[in-house]
């Protein structure tokens, strides 16, 4: 059988168009071998991309090529050069010291006896074993194809995993806006990888619908009919939030604005811009370059599903950002009002950022943490039933007064517990146990130790610390010594320990907050 009619009709590629390279590193210490082989594969294409050929001439300098280049799809590697197994020593350091199991190795030898091809494949992770004189032309043009061919796939599904995990990480919390653009990366990353374009794709939006993107105009003089790269990959992951018109050549603007003018799908020679209809607002693009091949009717089937489906998603999503600013505007009016109802209008600003700095300190995830210094700031919302004379007073409380202070944490609890968003919900729980002690002797309801909620734990020893280290119409404010004592004798009654004993090992950080945000008497 002819080997010429098994290969030839396969891999013929007629176009002109170079869509990029793939790089191949010739490690060799005879320079012939760099010749022939350069000159055997100098006309190779393979899916619209030449070869880039590199070369080096010993095993470390092969080293050198594989830290400066991430992406050399092929290495044909000579084992015996410097050393004897100096070959080798580079396969190993690519597998197992820079991690790179995607490079396909094909190793090359004049002395085939001086490596066993079963041990050298399985010890070193090798790809392919040939002798040199048995590289024909012919058979080195076989090989290399096999090798590419490997290394295309593999990145292709390496690039789904990778847009897979962003999918999934943003899935924890979808509804902030750092995982709603993780979201719309990962989904332009699968589809990108599916039509083997893995490169350079964008996600774009009009102003509008990029509320949450810090965008590069001034907001006060954006037009909301502008298009701006809401997510990207590849060439466009460096270009989010930026105005379209800059992200991209004239020529392709304005294939954009074509798409979004007629609504439609754009096909042009290796890129496509797809439109995404939306309810809500003027709808969005999805754009794909660096095509390296023609699309098939699989493919637009494909995008088209996409460009009906995923903008449906991605304003199912906004209403719920939408909604969670709404929520966080209202927590932080609640917050103003009850500064300026409190003696010390900075109380929940320290607050806030202290239970912000205790959560770090725990290793709180940062969503989570932002989420509680928003609920913290409404732990007092309960004073808002107690009579002012009772909270202002400057002399000894009588009994009656001390019951109605009491009943500010239930109040508090009973003015949020019937929202069903998170943060409110955790307000409602600090604003009712944040008077709970350590060891069950606290109010309203007596509990104890972990039956504590974490949170409110946090949130009794930073409000007792932040009252005691300022005036109040009651007391002066006592020195930092005084307080840092009262902490240790209240640790294991009052306070948890573990957070006592954090919160005095990072002191200087807490009285920094202080400083920050001195003690306002209004």
């Amino acid at each position: 059988m002819n080997d010429d009619f098994l290969f030839a009709e396969d891999e013929k590629d007629t176009s002109t168009e170079n869509l990029g390279s793939w790089k191949i590193l010739i490690v060799d210490d005879e320079p012939e071998v760099h010749t022939v082989t350069k000159l055997v594969l100098n006309d190779f294409i393979l899916n619209g991309k030449t070869i880039e050929f590199i070369s080096a001439n010993s095993g470390e300098e092969a080293k050198a090529m594989f830290r400066e280049h991430n992406d050399i799809a092929v290495v044909l590697l000579d084992v015996v050069m410097e050393t004897d197994d100096a070959g080798l020593q580079v396969a190993n350091y690519v597998r197992n010291e820079l991690d790179n199991h995607f490079t396909r190795i094909i190793l090359r030898t004049g002395q085939p006896g001086q490596a066993p091809e079963k041990d050298v494949i399985i010890n070193y992770d090798i790809n392919d074993y040939k002798s040199k004189t048995e590289l024909t032309a012919q058979k080195l043009f076989t090989v290399i194809i096999a090798a590419l061919r490997s290394y295309r796939d593999i990145m292709v599904i390496e690039e789904n995993r990778a847009g897979l995990e962003k999918i999934i990480d943003a899935s924890v919390d979808l509804f902030s806006s750092q995982s709603l653009e993780k979201f719309m990366q990962g989904i332009i990353q699968q589809l990108a990888s599916i039509l083997g374009c893995s490169k350079d794709a964008a996600y774009i939006t009009t102003a509008v619908a990029t509320t949450s993107r810090t965008l590069d105009v001034n907001n006060d003089k954006r037009d909301d009919d502008e298009l701006y790269v809401f997510a990207g990959n590849g060439e466009y992951s460096a270009k989010e939030g930026v105005a379209l018109k800059n992200a991209v050549s004239d020529k392709e603007y304005a294939l954009c604005v074509q798409a979004m003018r007629d609504k439609q799908i754009v096909y042009a020679d290796d890129h496509v811009v797809a439109y995404c209809n939306s309810k809500s607002h003027k709808g969005a693009l999805l754009y794909l370059s660096g095509l390296p091949r023609r699309l098939c009717e699989s493919d637009k089937h494909l995008i088209k599903r996409f460009s009906n489906s995923v903008q449906l998603a991605f304003d199912n999503v906004l209403k719920t950002v939408d909604l969670e600013g709404t929520q966080r505007e209202i927590i932080e009016r609640l917050g103003h009002a009850l500064e300026h109802e409190s003696s010390d209008a900075n109380h929940i600003k320290r607050m806030a950022e202290m239970a912000g700095l205790m959560a770090s300190k725990l290793s709180m995830p940062e969503q989570e943490n932002d989420t509680f210094k928003l609920a913290v700031s409404l732990h007092d919302v309960g004073t808002s039933h107690v009579p002012r004379a009772i909270l202002h007073k400057t002399t000894e409380l009588t009994d009656d007064d001390i019951f109605a202070i009491r009943q500010h944490a239930e109040f508090g609890y009973q003015i949020l517990k019937d929202s069903s968003r998170p943060t409110i919900q955790l307000a409602a729980t600090l604003a009712r146990q944040h008077h709970e002690r350590w060891d069950g002797e606290g109010y309203p309801e007596g509990l104890k130790g972990e039956e504590i909620d974490q949170k409110s734990r946090i949130a009794t020893l930073i409000d007792v610390f932040d009252a005691l280290l300022n005036e109040r119409p009651y007391k002066p404010a006592w020195s930092v010594e005084k307080v840092v004592n009262t902490l240790k004798e209240e640790s294991g009654r009052h306070f948890e320990p573990t957070l006592v004993t954090r919160l005095l090992n990072n002191l200087p950080a807490f009285l920094a907050i202080q400083a920050q945000y001195p003690n306002k008497n209004i």
